[in-house]
C-alpha cells in the first residue's frame, strides 16, 4: 500500500467509515442521514455507501460541500437554514416517518440531538461520533427512546488499531475504497504547520 495515501486513514476516515460499517451498521437499501459534511462525515457516508445504503442525505449548514458529497455516496442534502422547522422533522417527511440510520459528525450538541430524533420509531439507530463541549448536556423525550430508537457513540469507529487497520487498508487495495478522493492537498512534512 502506498504510505502516501494511506496515511489518512490514521484517524477522520477510520472513524467516520466504521461508525458507518462498524456501529449504525445500515441495511442495504436503507437511509441514512449524515451530520456533518467534513472530513469525517464524508468518510461516514461512504461507509454507508460500501454498507448499501440507498439513500444518503448529508446535514450540513455549508451547502458549498453538497457537490463534493456527491463523490462520497450522498445522494440528497438538507442545509437546516434553509427550513423554518426542526431538520429532524424535515428528514422525518423526507424519509416516510425517519431515517433508519444516522451518523453525527459534527460535536454540536443540538446536530446530536438532531440525529437522534430524526431516526424512525421501532428500529433507527443514531451513532455519536463528534465530541461535545466539555459542559454539554443532550436533553431529548423519555418517549425517543420508549419508542425503540437506539442511541450509540463511538470512538474511531469501535475500531482496534492494530488489528482492524489492515481491513482498511485491505479495502483500499481492493479499490472498494477510495482513498485519493480525500485527499485534497500533498505537502513535505517540512510544511505541516502551513498544511
Amino acid at each position: 500500500a502506498p504510505l502516501d495515501k494511506v496515511c489518512v486513514l490514521s484517524c477522520g476516515i477510520s472513524t467516520g467509515l466504521d461508525a458507518s460499517i462498524n456501529v449504525a451498521k445500515p441495511p442495504k437499501g436503507s437511509t441514512v442521514a449524515v451530520f456533518g459534511l467534513g472530513a469525517v462525515g464524508l468518510a461516514a457516508a461512504e461507509g454507508a455507501r460500501i454498507a448499501g445504503a440507498s439513500r444518503i442525505i448529508g446535514v450540513d449548514l455549508n451547502p458549498s460541500r453538497f457537490e463534493e458529497a456527491m463523490k462520497f455516496g450522498c445522494t440528497e442534502f438538507v442545509n437546516p437554514k434553509d427550513h423554518n422547522k426542526p431538520v429532524q422533522e424535515v428528514l422525518a417527511e423526507m424519509t416516510n416517518g425517519g431515517v433508519d440510520r444516522s451518523v453525527e459528525c459534527t460535536g454540536n450538541i443540538n446536530a446530536m440531538i438532531q440525529a437522534f430524533e430524526c431516526v424512525h420509531d421501532g428500529w433507527g439507530v443514531a451513532v455519536l461520533v463528534g465530541v461535545p463541549h466539555k459542559d454539554a448536556e443532550f436533553k431529548t423525550h423519555p418517549m425517543n427512546f420508549l419508542n425503540e430508537r437506539t442511541l450509540k457513540g463511538t470512538f474511531f469507529g469501535n475500531y482496534k488499531p492494530r488489528t482492524d487497520l489492515p481491513n482498511v487498508v485491505e479495502l483500499y487495495m481492493k479499490k472498494e475504497l477510495e482513498v485519493e478522493k480525500f485527499i485534497t492537498h500533498s505537502v513535505p512534512f517540512a510544511e505541516i504547520n502551513k498544511a
